[in-house]
């Protein structure tokens, strides 16, 4: 099912997917660009997300993506990528990205120097989404730099070479996750530059909509228990009994991966969900909430039931 199919099947205002699909038709894209747009075959699950996601990316406007660990703000970032056709740059913000590393460094080539472009420099030029991924961890000297780039200038000023004026098509996605160590808070002057979009945490539907979509061949009853396991963690973490260590959506899909692969289910969720924590209390916390839902017995034809028939044919 492709994305268009899944935003209709969500019921998004039929407006906003035709107009960003004329987006997308307007803003030509070079052929040796079009590897750099995402293809997800994932989903994010929200229709007043992806509205609010949508009109504001149509108005111009960049968006910052906020929202606790684990409810699909980069999975969100990408599907958009894919929505209205544009190439994608990552940045992933820490201690040691810094200016340079955004917009570009002089390096010696061909006997002269010249700039290297960074990646809102070439998100800059040939329109793309910029993702910031973590942006609470940034340094104010990275952030300065594209004050000018993410108001109603959309300019970049590069010392010593040129002046940038923002494709038209460029927009900056933001994420950040505030349980996160070493984060901060944002300044207001940087906020203000960005639409924001709180993402609520994992509920029981959307969960199992995920996991259904990635998982079609298993057995729905089993697969509401693996759902189970990360909603109580889920719980734990927010009535402050355990850290979010262990509240990992990607490891539980890793999880029932390899167990589809044919690895033994309590191994799996091992890999997956307990070693995220290293933690000895927590762990014997999170092997308990496992244990009332995953039972020793289970292998992998038990919760992925067409593995063996498939091997038998």
């Amino acid at each position: 099912m492709g994305i268009i199919n899944n935003l209709i099947n969500q019921k998004v205002n039929d407006k906003l997917i035709e107009e960003a699909l004329y987006f997308k038709q307007y803003y030509k894209l070079e052929d040796n660009l079009q590897h750099r747009i995402s293809n997800s075959i994932n989903y994010f699950y929200g229709k007043e997300i992806w509205e609010m996601a949508i009109a504001s990316i149509l108005e111009g406007e960049n968006i910052l993506l906020s929202g606790p660990k684990a409810t699909g703000k980069n999975l969100l970032a990408d599907n958009l990528s894919q929505l209205f056709g544009r190439p994608q740059w990552n940045t992933s913000f820490h201690i040691n990205t810094d200016s340079t590393t955004l917009i570009g460094t002089d390096t010696f080539i061909d006997n002269e120097v010249k700039l290297r472009r960074g990646s809102v420099y070439e998100c800059a030029i040939h329109g793309g989404f910029g993702v910031f991924d973590e942006i609470n961890m940034a340094k104010n000297d990275a952030i300065a730099v594209l004050h000018s780039a993410l108001d109603h200038r959309r300019v970049i000023d590069v010392p010593g070479y040129e002046r940038i004026n923002l494709h038209p098509a460029t927009r900056f996605i933001g994420t950040m996750n505030y349980e996160y160590v070493g984060t901060k808070e944002l300044n207001e002057a940087l906020v203000s530059r960005f639409m924001v979009i709180d993402i609520p945490a994992v509920e029981d539907e959307k969960l199992m909509l995920i996991l259904q979509n990635e998982f079609p061949d298993a057995n729905q009853e089993k697969l509401t228990q693996f759902a189970g396991i990360f909603l109580d963690l889920q719980l734990k973490s927010e009535n402050g009994e355990i850290s979010s260590k262990s509240i990992d959506l990607r490891g539980l899909i890793g999880s029932l991966r390899t167990i589809r692969r044919g690895l033994n289910p309590e191994l799996a969720i091992n890999m997956g969900i307990t070693g995220k924590t290293f933690d000895v209390y927590e762990k014997e916390i999170v092997g308990d909430i496992i244990r009332t839902r995953i039972s020793s017995k289970w292998g992998t034809e038990d919760i992925f039931p067409e593995i063996n028939l498939k091997v038998s044919l």
